[in-house]
């Protein structure tokens, strides 16, 4: 499946709840287009805590998020799906257009929770802030809570991708891979880098510098997996070489070249390491 970059916009923004070595930081908050606070509404990572529906709480699943780009767009995942809207800000009002969204097959509870979160998502609302807490408000009175995502830590995290990118478009990495197999990595402490590509393991150095991370060359056990499997594996190597740029917002890891190649992972909820048996 196969996505614009502007519907993935939350793997490329850099700005409040970011590490890297770039020293972004918050966004302005002079101009009438953002709500008035030292925490802003756009350009942040917020985890989405709970909604509220026709009087009806529903919490969100682990890793539900959202974000409101300065630029015009809001993009969410609720624990499934990628959803994408047009969003304008004005003062504490924010207006979302209608969402669309991928069509993967969700777990029962989790789809549940976001045909709540998408119904809560529709038409103007009332935003407020308090602290690092933000609550939407429609004109109907259901409500969105939402906190906002400080940034994981780049080493020590087990950061499981979900997205490839390529220049201008980002593919989401097959659902269906058998979880022990599910791509995924972490950097160490003495500079080194290993996970699964997709099908087999692999380990390497790394080398962080600032903003980017210099990769040496990557051993790898030699299995034979399903064309699907072995695709996104070649894809995950690919942008283990060299140097690339890293930009950690929230609990979400981009990792791209120059050129707009590389892949998107999020950080694995504490205790979910061990959830299953990584290859």
């Amino acid at each position: 499946m196969t996505l614009s970059v502007s519907v993935l916009a939350l793997l490329a923004l850099a700005g409040c709840g970011t590490e890297s070595g770039s020293g972004s930081g918050k966004g302005s908050g002079d101009g009438g287009d953002t709500v008035q606070s030292d925490v802003p509404v756009t350009g942040v990572a917020w985890s989405v805590d709970s909604v509220t529906v026709g009087g009806k709480k529903t919490e969100a699943p682990e890793g539900a998020r959202l974000e409101i780009d300065p630029k015009g767009r809001a993009t969410a995942d609720f624990g499934c799906n990628h959803i994408s809207v047009d969003a304008q800000v004005k003062g504490d009002r924010i207006t979302l257009g209608k969402p669309v969204t991928t069509q993967m097959a969700c777990d029962v509870k989790i789809e549940k929770f976001e045909k709540a979160a998408i119904d809560a998502m529709g038409g103007e609302h009332t935003a407020k802030l308090s602290g690092d807490k933000l609550t939407l408000t429609t004109e109907s009175g259901d409500t969105m809570a939402l906190s906002e995502e400080k940034p994981a830590d780049l080493v020590g995290t087990e950061w499981t991708v979900n997205t490839l990118l390529d220049g201008e478009t980002a593919t989401t990495v097959p659902a269906d891979l058998p979880k022990e197999r599910t791509p995924h990595l972490t950097f160490a402490e003495d500079g080194t880098v290993r996970g699964n590509a997709g099908c087999n393991s692999f380990s390497g150095k790394a080398t962080v510098k600032g903003s980017t991370i210099v990769f040496g060359p990557t051993v790898s056990t030699r299995k034979m997996c399903p064309e699907a499997e072995m695709e996104t594996e070649r894809a995950v190597l690919a942008a283990l070489k060299g140097t690339k740029t890293y930009t950690i917002k929230g609990s979400t890891l981009t990792l791209a070249a120059d050129d707009g190649k590389g892949i998107g992972a999020t950080a694995t909820p504490a205790g979910a390491e061990n959830s299953s048996e990584h290859g």
